[in-house]
């Protein structure tokens, strides 16, 4: 967890960027927020790596979302309960969140937290992602996420700041 010294926290807000990242789509969409956001950077890091290969992580992906299997985590410093506002990242993997992300989220009590879900794709948008976070965190406020397709991330920028100022985290330059 890295600390970004140069924003402050947005009002009397605490926000974490938390985010899984297989290719480092979701790993860019999470800095730029953060940037933007100021607070703390959190990346999910499986205590077994995915393969690289990509039609090895699709196949293993696949079969750990059928069984909802939820990988082992290395350990964090963060603990959720001390943050407001939760930035949740994922890649869209098989219609909604990663696997790693729904270890997180379900391993934490998320009650009372606003979550705002950022998702990564190549097509498929948000998908079921922000239902099943909010089954994943019952008790806490899952807002308007944001889909950004992977071949734009780096890009996106523009398209962050318009979805934070919407949803009020941060005002028009």
């Amino acid at each position: 967890m890295s600390k970004n010294s140069s924003k402050e926290n947005i009002g009397s807000w605490k926000a974490l960027t938390v985010y899984f990242s297989h290719s480092g789509n979701t790993r860019e969409c999470a800095r730029q927020i953060n940037e933007r956001v100021g607070g703390d950077l959190l990346e999910l890091i499986p205590a077994r790596p995915y393969p690289q290969d990509y039609d090895t992580v699709v196949t293993q992906a696949k079969r750990e979302m059928q069984s909802r299997h939820r990988p082992e985590l290395k350990a964090t410093a963060a603990d959720p309960a001390d943050y407001d506002i939760i930035f949740v990242g994922s890649p869209n993997w098989w219609n909604t969140v990663a696997p790693p992300v729904m270890t997180f989220l379900a391993g934490h009590d998320l009650t009372d937290k606003a979550i705002f879900p950022f998702i990564t794709h190549e097509g498929t948008g948000l998908g079921r992602s922000a239902k099943e976070i909010a089954e994943l965190c019952p008790g806490a406020t899952v807002l308007d996420g944001i889909a950004i397709r992977g071949g734009e991330v780096k890009r996106a920028g523009q398209k962050l700041s318009e979805w934070l100022q919407k949803l009020g985290i941060t005002e028009a330059a």
